[in-house]
C-alpha cells in the first residue's frame, strides 16, 4: 500500500508541473526493484501495459501553450500558396509530408509521417530555447528541432491533418528503464492496436513490444492520463 502511495504522489507531482525531461536520468524498474520478486498484480491494459487513470486537462501549461498555438500555425503553414506567396521553409516542409501522406493507407501514413519527422536533427531544449524544458509547437519544431515530445507533438499535428482523430491518439511521456532516461513517444491506436512513433526508430511497433518503456503521463486535446506500472501497485 505504501509503495501505490508513493506511486501516486510521484505521478501527481509530475502531472502537476507537466515535466519530464528528454535524455534526464530518471529511476529504472530495476532500481526501483525491491528483492527482484515478481509483481502482484497483472499488467494493465492501457499503454505499455500500464494501470492508467484518466483526467481531465490542467495544470500542464507546456501543452497548454501548443493547443493555443498550434491550429493557427498549421492553419498559415497549410494555406500558404508557393505560387503566389513567400512560404517559409517550414510551410513547405509541412505541406510536403502532407501531400506525400494523403491517399495512403491508414498504417502506412504513420510510417511515412514518422520517418520523415525523424529526420530533423534531435536537440537540447537549453540549446534551442534557452530553456530546460519546452515544448515546442510544430512550426518550431520545422524551424529549429527540439528533442523527444517535440517530435511527437509534430506527428500528433500531422496526423490530426491527415484525418486521424484526436481521440486515437496520446502523447506519452515515459522513463526508458534501459538507458535509465525520461523520454516521450506518440502513440496511436489503429483498431484494437496501439502503435508507436519514435524518434529512436522508423519503425512503427506495437506497444507491447517496448517492455522496457514505463509510461509516467499521456495527453492529448481532450484529457491526460496517469499511468502506473504494475510493479509499483504493491
Amino acid at each position: 500500500m505504501v509503495r501505490v502511495r508513493r506511486a501516486i504522489v510521484l505521478l501527481g507531482l509530475g502531472l502537476l508541473l507537466g515535466v519530464c525531461v528528454c535524455g534526464a536520468s530518471a529511476v529504472t524498474k530495476a532500481a526501483a526493484a525491491e528483492g527482484g520478486f515478481a509483481p502482484l498484480i497483472p499488467p494493465g491494459t492501457g499503454i505499455f501495459g500500464s494501470h492508467e487513470f484518466r483526467s481531465s486537462l490542467r495544470a500542464l501549461p507546456q501543452w497548454t501553450r501548443v493547443m493555443a498555438m498550434a491550429k493557427t500555425q498549421v492553419d498559415a503553414m497549410s494555406s500558404c500558396d508557393p505560387a503566389r506567396d513567400s512560404c517559409s521553409a517550414a510551410a513547405l516542409s509541412w505541406q510536403k509530408i502532407i501531400r506525400e501522406s494523403r491517399g495512403q493507407p491508414a498504417f502506412e501514413q504513420l510510417k511515412t509521417v514518422n520517418a520523415y519527422f525523424n529526420r530533423w536533427p534531435y536537440r537540447l531544449d537549453i540549446d534551442v530555447y534557452g530553456e530546460s524544458e519546452h515544448w515546442a509547437t510544430p512550426q518550431e519544431f520545422l524551424r529549429l528541432s527540439g528533442d523527444c515530445e517535440d517530435y511527437g507533438i509534430t506527428k500528433y499535428y500531422a496526423l490530426k491533418q491527415l484525418g486521424v482523430p484526436v481521440d486515437r491518439m496520446r502523447i506519452v511521456m515515459l522513463t526508458d528503464t534501459i538507458r535509465g532516461i525520461a523520454h516521450a513517444v506518440l502513440a496511436v491506436r489503429q483498431g484494437d492496436e496501439t502503435y508507436v512513433l519514435d524518434n529512436l526508430s522508423d519503425l512503427v511497433l506495437p506497444h507491447q513490444r517496448y517492455g522496457h518503456y514505463q509510461p509516467q503521463y499521456s495527453v492529448n486535446e481532450q484529457y491526460r492520463w496517469a499511468h502506473v506500472a504494475p510493479d509499483l501497485m504493491r
